[in-house]
This record gives structure tokens, sequence and C-alpha cells, in this order.
């Protein structure tokens, strides 16, 4: 996978006053946290998984190559910023995950013959309208 500590050198972080309700605090005080990180920019990941970054969160990225996530739902600054970078943390993991390969498998036997005897009772439901 990635390398978190690595990873974390890279991230960008920009302060802003957040909109909306809040009072006074709201009004003086810049916690909302903008967070922007350079995939195609980036010595941490592979090419190959910057590909894959890009298809899986292209909702998410500017047209740039950044991906761009901001949070304002703390009251501080340093918990937004904890949030976006758990929120990052969590996004890459998800995205650079391979899925797993879907097993075929077979009906039971049980199974079969339970079909088989729900048939014959509809197909004789069906016969007995008929009479």
């Amino acid at each position: 996978m990635i390398n978190k500590d690595q990873i974390v050198k890279e991230l960008n972080f920009k302060a802003t006053r957040s909109s909306g309700s809040g009072g006074q605090n709201v009004n003086k005080v810049s916690t909302k946290v903008e967070f922007r990180f350079d995939i195609s920019n980036s010595t941490v990941l592979t090419d190959n998984q910057k590909d894959i970054i890009n298809s899986k969160l292209k909702n998410r990225i500017s047209s740039e190559g950044i991906l761009i996530i901001t949070s304002d739902s703390e009251r501080t600054q340093l918990g937004n910023k904890r949030k976006v970078v758990e929120l990052f943390l969590e996004l890459m993991e998800k995205s650079l995950k391979k899925p797993k390969k879907r097993l075929k498998t077979k009906p039971s036997r049980a199974s079969k013959e339970k079909r088989l005897k729900e048939k014959k009772i509809n197909a004789e439901k069906k016969k007995l309208r008929n009479l």
C-alpha cells in the first residue's frame, strides 16, 4: 500500500472562515480547512496507483489533477485538519484496495430439490384452476 508518513509530507492545507451561521466565533476565526493533494506530482505514489486513484476518485479531483477535500464541521482548525487527513487516508485505502475475486458456486442438492418441489406445487395449482 502507501506509506502514510511519507504521504503526509506532501499534503497542503489552507484555513479559511466557515460559511453560514455560527455566531461571533464564525466571523473572526478561520476554522474551515481546505486540503489539497497534487496526485500527478506525488513522489510517493506509483504511476499505476495514480491511474487507479484518478479513475476511482474522478469526481473529487479537479481538472489540474488536484484532490480537494474540505471540512468545517469541527469547531477548531486542528479538529478539521484531523478530519480531512483521516478522510484522505480512508479514500486512498479504499481506492487502492483490490476487490476480492468472486468464486463461482453451484446450487446445493437440497436447493435444487426444493426448487423442483415448488415448481411441481405451482404446476398442480394451475392445473386445478382449469378444472
